[in-house]
């Protein structure tokens, strides 16, 4: 294929359209490899990181050839973390516009298996989930994977990592033999290979290299004192004002005590880590993807499986002790056509991380002068937006359209000072400008929606 455009491809227009007006227009490099072998139906093995587009990839494989009147369940995507199947799950639907009816299920731990049971006796086009949780609903006959034409296996690596191959074996029995697999993975060691060859058949393989892609992220490296890193960072966000960063640190301590001190300045910030309930961490992260809070900071543990689409830049508030974490870091910015920015403090005594940085990257990493930035002009890094949090949902048949109408009308909001809407099975959370926030929480606890009342509460400011 000599073009990048999805247009090149043999699409059906209404899917083309769907995909223009999201803003696809050219290919990445791992959906130029992939998609040609995908649409040919072959199985395929295909190594890329995290933020290369191959969600979008297999999305449109399982799309191209389903059959919206068949409610079966046809295509079966296996993801080893809840957050990366809702991510996963809310890429499918966004796609799938382009046809009436099509039916996305996620089925993962950590939410009642009630409602995932009767949700599936009504059928789904494609189901999203984590193996230990699909395989449960096998043991109860739940799930028919009878009729399954797709499989992908997500981030196959890290299921492999945390254990999940045992279970994965199970789910590909009850999947036909005459079906298409597509496994996606950042690495593809010979122990792996050798699991999953009784998965595919006559596979194709290939290898999008980070390093292919890594005009896309500028990296600047700054050598500051242990103690003076959560100064670093702030005075690093007081001069490029990224309007959302994720800075890691490598311990849950240090995350919370960052988080805090840049609080304390005024800057919208979070701490995510592995104490956190699930309920909390799914909000948090809701927050920081609909813009209500500017500065995420997490473990490497934490932020694992997370994928979240729009992050201007990544500070390493701790470098990296292994290249394939630094480099799954820093490739969360950057993604498609978008210029990210990579930011890492370094201790005098870390400069052996450093060495091991340049030493795969073939080449010196860019050192630069921390005290020669002067802070930007402009008030702290305040989030723009804040969560309006309503405790109904799917199930009480609320839609993003029902929820913007009432913004809308009731509340006198304009289309502006609404952001990103999120509806859940049982929550939905609407992204509001922060400074009508207030007011339009006591208009919709007055006039309710869709002539129902349900709970509101906005969540705390960042």
């Amino acid at each position: 294929m000599t073009t990048r455009d999805f247009s090149a491809l043999p699409l059906p227009p209404a899917l083309l359209r769907n995909l223009d007006r999201l803003g696809y227009r050219t290919m990445t490099a791992i959906q130029a490899q992939s998609l040609p072998l995908i649409l040919k139906r072959h199985d395929l093995i295909a190594q890329a990181d995290t933020g290369s587009g191959k969600t979008l990839a297999f999305a449109i494989g399982i799309l191209h050839r389903l059959d919206p009147a068949d409610f079966g369940t046809q295509a079966l995507v296996l993801c080893p973390t809840r957050e990366l199947a809702d991510q996963v799950a809310k890429e499918l639907r966004r796609i799938a516009r382009f046809a009436d009816n099509i039916k996305v299920l996620t089925l993962c731990g950590g939410t009642p298996m009630g409602p995932q049971i009767a949700s599936l006796e009504h059928g789904a086009h494609v189901i999203v989930g984590t193996p230990g949780r699909i395989q449960d609903h096998m043991s109860r006959n739940s799930i028919d994977l009878s009729g399954v034409r797709t499989l992908v296996l997500d981030e196959a690596d890290r299921m492999a990592g945390m254990g999940f191959f045992d279970e994965i074996k199970g789910i590909v029995r009850a999947c036909p033999k005459e079906r298409q697999t597509l496994l996606f993975s950042a690495t593809y060691p010979d122990d792996m290979r050798k699991a999953s060859a009784a998965f595919l058949d006559r596979p194709q393989e290939l290898k999008v290299d980070a390093a292919q892609d890594a005009t896309r992220v500028e990296e600047r490296f700054y050598e500051v004192a242990h103690e003076k890193r959560n100064h670093a960072v702030a005075h690093l966000l007081a001069h490029f004002r990224p309007e959302s960063t994720l800075a890691f640190c490598n311990t849950r301590i240090h995350c919370r005590e960052l988080a805090a001190e840049l609080r304390a300045q005024g800057i919208s910030a979070l701490a995510l880590h592995g104490e956190l309930e699930q309920r909390d961490r799914d909000e948090l992260l809701v927050q920081f993807a609909n813009r209500s809070c500017s500065v995420l900071v997490a473990t490497d543990v934490a932020a694992r499986g997370l994928d979240i689409r729009t992050v201007d830049a990544v500070i390493n508030v701790d470098i990296a002790k292994d290249t394939e974490i630094h480099t799954h870091r820093i490739g969360r910015t950057g993604r498609g056509d978008e210029v990210g920015l990579a930011l890492s403090l370094c201790a005098p005594s870390e400069r052996k991380w450093v060495k091991l940085i340049e030493a795969w990257q073939r080449g010196p990493v860019n050192w630069c002068d921390l005290a020669g930035l002067e802070p930007a002009a402009g008030e702290a890094l305040q989030a723009p937006m804040q969560t309006l949090r309503i405790l109904a949902g799917r199930r009480d048949k609320l839609r993003p359209g029902d929820l913007l109408g009432a913004l809308t009308g009731v509340a006198g909001l304009s289309k502006d000072q609404v952001g990103r809407i999120d509806v859940f099975d049982d929550t939905c959370y609407v992204a509001l400008d922060r400074h009508a926030a207030a007011r339009a929480l006591h208009s919709l606890a007055d006039a309710g929606i869709k002539g129902r009342r349900f709970r509101l509460s906005l969540l705390a400011p960042a």
